[in-house]
């Protein structure tokens, strides 16, 4: 009876032992299964890009969006309900008459209205940087052969608004201002605003309207003509209503700040923008941005930015080479084109040319995109399919049929540096 008792608590301490390893043994593998199964998930997000990470597609020093389509800008911060009025109040106003020869300086806050033709002559604006000064076109013809027609030396922010159609031109060489190289027909040093209810035509040897701070446009009709650039800023331009005819010997609308990589930005947040480039139609140093309106380019490249995000109105690019371009300009940004809605079309020429490049990565999370032409999408980071509708050279697809750098690029957006693909991509 003992000498059974005892082989039973053998048994059963064996029992104990075996079944204290079985766990052991069981935990092991469950560790081995998981720390393969993050290895192979480890390895398949080096490739593919998951729609909660986007890896922020931006740069990390930029978190103000995300890429969930949410837009970089906000048109209720960019402009002021005086940006946005139309029509100057007139109580008070001063009305000025140009003439031959003879520079017209404005020195103190207020509206003042212009009017009368002139040649060789300019309106001055030098005020204190904390005035505020509205010019109001009321059918003035200014031709100048080497300066400026409105040149804003100081103040705080220049209104100049159409009341009646005016015409603005330089029809030699600029001449500079000191240290100042004066190089548009409207030139300002301040913020400037172009808004109004009627036409206003510039013609110019060199560069259209050049604004060195922010340079707003909020309504009014506007054919620029221009050797070199139609509208220049250096911290932003910013379009939210109008009309705008840009002709121009290199870019439409250009911004670009050497100063401060997180400026230099275009928004066009309404109006209708046609524009006929030699080189870009519009060109950002950080982001050209997209929200509503309609937008009609024909260029060498449509749009080209750091960050190109779309998210509504109606866009036709006709392009001789990239049709839209995110690149490395700014360290401000990730160089991505991300497309939330809007209706878009672009048309590229024979060649080595590309509807939509990107130096970093594409993300489409809605919209309409037509892509004609050799390639239809390019990029050298990672493709981000979420919803939309593309139509590449006349056929529906549900992927970005993109070439990509070291690999193939295909549905869902997989591929990048020796990683393979899906459907629809091919080795770049």
């Amino acid at each position: 009876m003992k000498k059974s008792m005892r082989i039973g608590s053998l048994a059963a301490a064996v029992c104990l032992i075996l079944g204290a390893w079985a766990v052991t043994f069981g935990l092991s593998e469950c560790k081995k299964a998981e720390d393969s199964e993050a290895t192979l998930s480890s390895s398949l997000a080096v490739q593919t890009v998951r729609s909660d990470a986007a890896v922020d597609a931006r740069s990390t020093t930029t978190t103000t969006a995300s890429a969930t389509g949410t837009a970089i800008f906000q048109k209720s911060d960019l402009f002021t309900d005086r940006d946005l009025k139309q029509e100057a109040d007139l109580s008070e106003a001063v009305t000025l008459t140009v003439s031959d020869g003879q520079d017209m300086e404005i020195t103190q806050a207020g509206v003042y209205v212009l009017t009368g033709t002139a040649k060789d002559a300019s309106v001055l604006v030098a005020a204190d940087k904390e005035d505020k000064v509205q010019l109001v076109l009321d059918g003035l013809t200014i031709s100048n052969s080497s300066a400026p027609a409105i040149y804003v030396k100081s103040a705080d922010k220049v209104f100049v608004t159409t009341a009646s159609a005016s015409s603005l031109s330089v029809t030699g060489t600029f001449a500079a201002d000191g240290d100042t190289n004066l190089d548009g027909v409207i030139f300002s040093k301040s913020d400037l605003i172009l808004n109004g209810t009627a036409d206003l035509a510039i013609d110019s040897t060199k560069n259209g309207v050049v604004g060195k701070d922010d340079l707003k446009i909020t309504g009014g009709t506007y054919t620029i003509s221009a050797k070199v650039k139609a509208v220049e800023a250096n911290d932003s331009i910013r379009i939210a209503d109008g009309t705008l005819k840009l002709t121009a010997g290199t870019d439409g609308l250009h911004a670009e700040n050497d100063d401060d990589s997180s400026k230099g930005y275009i928004y066009i947040g309404g109006g209708t923008v046609t524009i006929l480039a030699g080189d870009d139609g519009i060109h950002a140093t950080t982001v050209a941005q997209v929200d509503d309106g309609t937008v009609s380019v024909t260029a060498s490249e449509g749009i080209e930015a750091t960050y190109v995000q779309l998210n509504g109105g109606t866009i036709a690019i006709d392009s001789r080479d990239d049709g839209i371009n995110a690149a490395k300009k700014s360290s401000a940004y990730r160089a991505t084109v991300e497309i939330n809605g809007g209706d878009i079309t672009v048309t590229m020429a024979s060649g080595d040319t590309d509807g939509v490049d990107s130096n970093g990565d594409i993300i489409v999370n809605g919209g309409t995109i037509r892509v004609t032409g050799n390639s239809t999408f390019d990029c050298d980071g990672s493709a981000q399919y979420n919803g939309g509708t593309i139509i590449a050279n006349g056929q529906q697809i549900d992927y970005i049929p993109v070439q990509m750098f070291g690999g193939r690029g295909g549905r869902g957006g997989q591929g990048g540096f020796g990683g393979r693909g899906g459907r629809g991509g091919r080795w770049h």
